[in-house]
C-alpha cells in the first residue's frame, strides 16, 4: 500500500511537537527497567490525552513573545534592518553646523 507523504514540512513539525509532548509527559522523572515499560507509559499518556485533547493553536505564548521583541526594535530608515537601541543623532548646535559647513567633501 503506497503511503502519501505531503510535500510541505508543516505536517512533520506537528508530528515532532506531538512526540515531544508525549515523551515529556510520559518519561520525565521516570527510570525504566525495560523497553516494555516505556511503551506502556507512552500508550497510557496517549490514551489519557485522547480522552481530554488539547487543541493546537497557531501563535500562543511564543508568538506573543516574538511580537514583544519586535516592538522593542528600532527600524533603520526604510530598510528591514533594525537595532536593539535607538541611534541617537547629535544635537544641532551652531558649532556643529559650522563644522559641517567647513568640512571638505572631495
Amino acid at each position: 500500500m503506497p503511503l502519501y507523504t505531503p510535500l510541505g514540512g508543516s505536517w512533520l513539525n506537528m508530528a515532532e511537537s506531538i512526540q515531544r509532548i508525549l515523551r515529556r509527559r510520559a518519561l520525565d522523572g521516570t527510570h525504566s527497567e525495560t523497553p516494555d515499560d516505556i511503551i506502556a507509559w507512552l500508550k497510557a499518556v496517549a490514551v489519557a490525552w485522547s480522552r481530554d485533547p488539547t487543541p493546537f493553536e497557531r501563535g500562543g505564548k511564543r508568538a506573543a513573545r516574538r511580537a514583544r521583541q519586535r516592538a522593542r526594535r528600532h527600524a533603520q530608515g526604510g530598510s528591514r534592518a533594525c537595532t536593539r537601541r535607538a541611534i541617537t543623532r547629535p544635537r544641532r548646535t551652531k558649532l556643529n553646523e559650522w563644522r559641517r559647513a567647513q568640512q571638505v567633501t572631495h
